[in-house]
């Protein structure tokens, strides 16, 4: 079986395919979507996604065969909370991971009800849009301690090698305040520093992600980092791979620079 990559990717703003003014604004980052399928070895025996709004004091592991959805957004028309994405779960997979964080020495646990969170569920959607392929998430850490995330997706990889895709679904630059011209500067300047970062040798890059803070303008783009925290999860699952940049743009929502990437 071939090698499935990890990626990072910045999945948008709230339910954005459902809604025709905002498609357009992220008509770059649906098109990155349609090329992650299409660039993947084969199609994935199911998806791990590490969503950036998803967080508990130990990793969960959602376990449901059915999950429902959370609609964990505000302010959007009615009609975009009532949304279903009825890719399947995948319990049996649910077992595995538990049993992979349980060998590494990580607390974790089944949730047979966590839904899928729009951070799942909207690039999900744009992928696989007849949910044909077993999608389950796993929480963050309350902590968004980076160490910890590592180890996460340190116990993830061996699933690289059973056909599963895991992915970190956050955003390179997040910050509610300034999602707006205000982030242009910021935004580009920790981008900058994200990529340059990718690109060095593994030791090198896992230890500046550790320190990440040290960034330019690192806080004023991740207030809150729970949605940086996921590229930890993703990158710690591939830690010797080369990072590819697959998504990028400098002039969303006037004025931010956002990435994703791939590392195989």
């Amino acid at each position: 079986m071939t090698k499935m990559p990890t990626y990072f990717i910045s999945h948008g703003g709230g339910p954005w395919p459902w809604v025709p003014q905002l498609r357009q604004i992220f008509s770059n980052l649906e098109a990155s979507f349609y090329e992650m399928v299409k660039d993947l070895p084969e199609k994935p025996k199911a998806i791990v996604m590490v969503s950036g709004h998803w967080e508990a004091d130990e990793v969960r592991v959602m376990s449901s065969d059915a999950p429902p959805m959370e609609y964990d957004y505000s302010g959007f028309p009615p009609e975009t909370y009532h949304i279903k994405y009825t890719s399947p779960g995948a319990p049996d997979l649910a077992k595995r991971i538990l049993g992979l964080m349980q060998d590494a020495g990580i607390k974790a646990a089944p949730d047979p009800k966590q839904g899928y969170d729009h951070g799942t569920f909207v690039p999900a959607y744009i992928m696989y849009p007849e949910a044909d392929v077993p999608l389950i998430q796993i929480s963050m850490l309350h902590s968004y301690d980076p160490a910890a995330h590592f180890e996460i997706g340190r116990a993830l990889a061996p699933l690289r090698n059973e056909g599963v895709l895991i992915i970190g679904s956050g955003l390179s630059y997040h910050n509610m305040q300034k999602m707006n011209p205000a982030a242009k500067v910021p935004s580009a300047r920790f981008d900058a520093w994200l990529g340059d970062t990718l690109a060095k040798e593994p030791n090198a890059r896992t230890s500046d992600l550790l320190e990440w803070e040290s960034a330019p303008y690192a806080r004023e783009c991740h207030v809150k980092e729970d949605h940086l925290v996921p590229i930890f999860v993703a990158l710690g699952a591939a830690e010797d791979a080369k990072a590819k940049r697959v998504y990028h743009e400098d002039n969303l929502l006037g004025g931010i620079t956002a990435s994703s990437y791939r590392f195989d």
